[in-house]
């Protein structure tokens, strides 16, 4: 008789876990909506309807953001080099979706249903690792090509010994060296196939490398799964809301933002008051490394190499011709210029229309057809 007893509780209680269990993962693995972006980043920035792209959101941040570069660091997971935001909501744009500029009104993001470590070019230089948001609609073969990185002040270099620091953001070299740097340097194209999403990621920079700059062990984080929206690292575990998204199609009702902006109706960058959010106020401060000359002599010749400021580099650096010396004491070459994206003269009056910037395909956009 005791025996049953304890056979029917013992029994009992593994039923109960595994319908816990059970449960759980259901949770993990329910596919959702673009809704889930819709509705959980409405609080964090505006949503408006932009050419070409349909519903893109317009983060409110300071006109210093950069994405992949502001508030976060690097972690190596079993994806590859893996962005941990230090913002709430950056569970969505740095891991769906992709980042596109516009000269007027800043950095924005393009939704899209493909979880990855991250969305970005990969680049090595002597003494250099740099990075690069990916365009929407470009597939990461395209982007491995030199037509599609026309956009240089969009690369984020840093010292490779500074590459798992934390505060990032503090130790970017600064743009105006960038064309010299990328000339020098070669595209990471290390890629790494998940079966279970279909979906093929960039990796970024060899662990190897890494340690060897570094001089330090690198032990890759573990992803967990999160059951709600957000991310936080704890012990060793990167636990992240990544569920699979599921697109609009022709037999549910297609999802859209509750609230829409007018573009005419979005504040500049200069203009925006930041989300505060907890943990990312230190890293936020934009303190970049500013390049200085050393000069060496070399069989009775002189050579000039660049170095950033901060610390003695380990290894020689790209060397900077004359003119790009000029640009670098030049303030005004730190403004970013595109092709096809004109700046209003009136500094304070909002564009009507602008150029109209076509992009290949539009796989990233879910726009209400209205």
């Amino acid at each position: 008789m005791k025996f049953s007893m304890k056979y029917l509780v013992l029994s009992g209680a593994l039923i109960m876990t595994f319908l816990l269990y059970a449960k759980h993962v259901s949770a993990q693995q329910e596919n959702v909506s673009f809704q889930v972006f819709y509705d959980e980043l409405s609080p964090y920035g505006e949503w408006v309807d932009y050419q070409n792209y349909g519903y893109v959101w317009i983060p409110d941040v300071d006109q210093d953001f950069v994405p992949y570069s502001t508030a976060g660091y690097w972690v190596l997971t079993d994806y590859g080099w893996t962005w941990m935001s230090d913002y709430e909501w950056g569970w969505a744009p740095f891991h769906y979706g992709r980042w596109d500029f516009d000269h007027y009104y800043g950095w924005f993001w393009v939704p899209d249903n493909e979880w990855g470590p991250s969305w970005v070019n990969w680049r090595r230089a002597d003494g250099y690792y740099g990075w690069s948001p990916m365009e929407p609609g470009i597939s990461i073969n395209l982007s491995f090509g030199r037509q599609y990185n026309r956009n240089n002040d969009h690369w984020m270099f840093v010292r490779d010994v500074d590459f798992e620091r934390h505060d990032l953001n503090r130790y970017s070299v600064d743009r105006s060296n960038n064309v010299s740097i990328i000339r020098n340097s070669t595209v990471i194209n290390t890629t790494y196939i998940d079966n279970s999403r279909h979906t093929t990621y960039i990796t970024g920079p060899a662990r190897e490398d890494v340690q060897s700059v570094t001089g330090r062990r690198i032990n890759p984080v573990t992803i967990r799964e999160n059951s709600q929206p957000g991310q936080v690292m704890s012990n060793g575990q990167l636990q992240i809301y990544r569920p699979r998204i599921e697109k609009n199609n022709g037999n549910q009702l297609k999802s859209a933002p509750a609230r829409i902006s007018e573009l005419k109706d979005v504040r500049r960058p200069s203009e925006r008051k930041e989300t505060i959010q907890p943990g990312s106020s230190d890293s936020r401060n934009n303190h970049r490394v500013q390049p200085i000359q050393t000069r060496s002599v070399t069989n009775g010749n002189e050579n000039i190499r660049q170095q950033p400021a901060e610390g003695k580099p380990q290894n020689n650096r790209v060397n900077l011709q004359p003119a790009q010396q000029q640009q670098q004491a030049n303030p005004s070459y730190n403004v970013r210029q595109q092709p096809g994206k004109v700046r209003p003269q009136n500094s304070n009056a909002k564009p009507q229309n602008r150029d109209t910037k076509e992009k290949p395909g539009d796989s990233g956009s879910e726009k209400d057809k209205r």
